[in-house]
């Protein structure tokens, strides 16, 4: 029973890695940027959350108007930090989004405070009984079923439309790409937005699951999502969900059996450590 529990938790905290990590992997795919500013719209999205589901009593509305405000502000990202950037090496764009990041941290503790932000009457919190006495709240549930939903979209956008096929002819040729007349910008524009509404979509459901948003709280799973884009394979969705998934059963197993000697934190990074050691490409991708 516990092996069964200790796995159900994983594919929960799994799920929010997923979420996150996707988002790093579609800016990484499409422009080799370590997106590291995108734990920002992680932490905006639990504040949208958490502000108008207190306000109006609606978590609908609170995940709208959330993946649109992060969405919109991906799109600003880019254009404005980003692409005039774009020619130069690759470290001077993550010397960018880290300073980024912080900005934003201390931005969300200036406008916000320092203590954080709960919900007055939290919602979905009724638990459910699966199978064999295995409970779950409706948020965890929700959260699991709202990830499938999501990777299942992402595939068929990204395999059986136009929409798809532009993304990746952009990754492989962009300048054979743009010659065919796709345009480089709005393909770009749209990645920014669907990585970074996917961010606060998790963000609202991590505010939701520990009914707490503090500016900080993006730190650890923007690291956490740079270890999975590096365990799935780098610019991979399909190993990206992967990894994300194996990573959130490691530590849930980890915390039950390693907590005497490693936090759960420190026993995903031994894991990334792990594996770099003996599969430098990625646990899902081909040397």
């Amino acid at each position: 029973m516990l092996f069964v529990e200790l796995i159900a938790q994983g594919l929960v905290q799994g799920s929010i890695y997923a979420l996150i990590a996707l988002g790093l992997t579609l800016v990484y795919g499409l422009l080799r940027i370590l997106h590291v500013a995108h734990a920002a719209f992680f932490t905006l999205g639990g504040y949208i959350g958490v502000l108008v589901t207190n306000a109006t009593g609606s978590l609908t509305l609170a995940f709208l108007t959330a993946m649109l405000s992060a969405g919109l502000m991906g799109i600003a990202m880019y254009r404005l930090c980003y692409e005039p950037i774009l020619k130069q090496p690759p470290f001077v764009a993550l010397i960018a989004s880290i300073g980024l990041y912080i900005a934003f941290e201390e931005l969300f503790r200036i406008v916000f405070g320092a203590s954080g932000l709960s919900y007055q009457s939290p919602p979905l919190q009724k638990q459910i009984e699966v199978f064999g006495g295995l409970t779950f709240s409706q948020a965890e549930l929700m959260v699991m079923g709202g990830t499938v939903v999501i990777i299942g979209i992402l595939g068929y956008l990204q395999n059986r439309t136009r929409v798809g096929v532009a993304c990746q002819a952009t990754v492989s040729d962009p300048q054979m790409a743009e010659s065919f007349g796709i345009k480089l910008r709005t393909v770009r524009d749209l990645n920014f937005f669907i990585g970074s509404a996917l961010a606060a979509f998790a963000g609202v459901w991590v505010a939701l699951l520990n009914n707490l948003v503090e500016p900080t709280m993006g730190a650890v799973p923007s690291y956490k999502g740079l270890a999975i884009i590096v365990l799935g394979g780098m610019g991979s969705v399909r190993g990206t969900l992967l990894a994300a998934l194996t990573l959130g059963i490691v530590e849930s197993f980890g915390t039950i059996y390693l907590s005497q000697f490693l936090d759960r934190n420190a026993i995903a990074f031994a894991f990334l450590i792990l594996v770099l050691m003996f599969r430098p490409q990625g646990l899902f991708s081909k040397r």
